[in-house]
């Protein structure tokens, strides 16, 4: 199964912005695709996303990613062998030869390592779940579904950034998909009778205006109880507070409504949620650097409660390390875009589950219609993904792709 051709083009992101495609050919006429998502809100160790400057595309344009994967990658990984995922992807870091994947790009090297991978499964006549994860992979992630906008994703008054239904009392993959669905649709129509906004945001999450963020959470209890489901036991709630985002000189200060937090504070803050709401996971509670934040909060709230380390973690084997070692957070949020390749994504995950740390595989603000990461999800038994609201075609492509994968694991 060697590589025979590499070509990358210039696709559309969902949110109208230029990201890269690849095609990896092999000799036996296998063809694979690979394609970079792109986040909003983003941790400053996520692995470099090249984009050109200029004019076009306000500067997003990606033709300089697009050249290196045509050029460089493309010559450096003819004829390598495509079942050897962990070469392949050796080789895309050595050939960047920095640190952050500055040189040729994270958003090139993933959607290429995404390629092979996918190419390799199908010369294999393997699902890419199944040539991830081998005869292990056979549990189907509960889903996290944003459907309460604000922070960097919405264009309102709201701080923390998700709020997320999560149906942990499903039996199956599809009953967990129906919880969301009628818990989200019957928030629509709430929130809708209240003269509130239904507009969705990127991820397929409302964005309404409201008096304060407690409000969002109290919202979805009300959307719980009209769908019929039980709030606590059905579905419960989750929050991405994004906190990187209110890192201030003198601690913390929410950017909309100029509200200040010391770290202290901010910890009381999130265990009076935990009291009044139920929530099992709230992700990035603290600013990225704060590893004796995440301590701190962990040791308060985590027998009850994921700590989930995103832009502490980055999908990052040596910020993981760090954080293991300290006792920060106790889950990890997986964005293959945010470390570059397929192969450093499964070692931190790798880490976190030999440390017991919960895993959640995410998506990106910017999605394209690839489904990879449910296959991802799968292939490492993870137990839980992030793939928006059940709504926008690029977020249900990853519901709507489990959805089959159970029916081929459980028919």
């Amino acid at each position: 199964m060697k590589i025979r051709d590499l070509r990358a083009r210039r696709i559309l992101d969902s949110r109208g912005i230029p990201t890269v495609e690849v095609r990896a050919l092999l000799e036996d006429g296998s063809i694979g695709v690979g394609s970079a998502p792109s986040g909003a809100s983003t941790g400053s160790h996520e692995a470099h996303e090249l984009r050109d400057g200029g004019d076009a595309y306000q500067g997003k344009d990606v033709r300089k990613a697009i050249e290196g994967v045509n050029g460089t990658l493309r010559d450096g990984l003819m004829g390598m062998d495509a079942d050897c995922q962990m070469q392949v992807d050796a080789r895309l870091a050595e050939l960047d030869g920095s640190e952050n994947k500055e040189k040729l790009g994270g958003n090139a090297l993933i959607a290429t390592s995404w390629a092979v991978a996918d190419a390799a499964a199908r010369s294999a006549e393997l699902p890419l779940y199944r040539w991830i994860g081998g005869v292990q992979a056979m549990e189907l992630p509960c889903p996290m579904m944003n459907v309460i906008n604000g922070g960097r994703h919405a264009d309102n008054n709201l701080e923390i950034q998700e709020f997320m239904f999560v149906p942990v009392g499903a039996d199956s993959f599809r009953e967990a998909m129906r919880m969301g669905a009628e818990c989200y649709q019957a928030l629509k129509v709430l929130l809708s009778e209240a003269g509130l906004s239904i507009a969705v945001g990127d991820e397929g999450g409302f964005a309404p205006n409201l008096g304060r963020d407690e409000e969002a959470l109290e919202w979805m209890l009300r959307a719980i109880e009209k769908a019929g489901w039980k709030a606590g036991e059905d579905v419960c709630l989750a929050m991405d507070a994004a906190a990187s985002e209110w890192i201030a000189e003198d601690g913390y200060c929410q950017p909309k409504s100029g509200r200040r937090f010391q770290k202290g504070e901010l910890i009381e803050y999130f265990s009076a949620l935990c009291e009044r709401f139920p929530l099992v996971s709230i992700e990035d509670p603290l600013g990225e650097e704060d590893f004796e934040g995440f301590r701190e909060i962990t040791n308060a709230l985590g027998d009850e409660v994921m700590i989930v380390g995103d832009d502490l973690f980055t999908t990052n084997a040596k910020r993981l390390y760090h954080g293991v070692a300290l006792g920060a957070a106790n889950a990890i949020l997986i964005k293959p875009n945010q470390i570059g390749t397929l192969t450093e994504t499964l070692d931190a995950i790798q880490i976190a589950r030999k440390n017991a740390y919960s895993v959640i595989i995410s998506h990106r603000s910017g999605e394209t219609e690839s489904s990879a990461i449910a296959d991802l999800a799968v292939g490492v038994n993870a137990e839980f993904i992030k793939a928006g609201a059940p709504a926008r075609s690029e977020r249900l492509a990853k519901y709507n792709r489990l959805l089959a994968i159970e029916e081929e694991l459980y028919r």
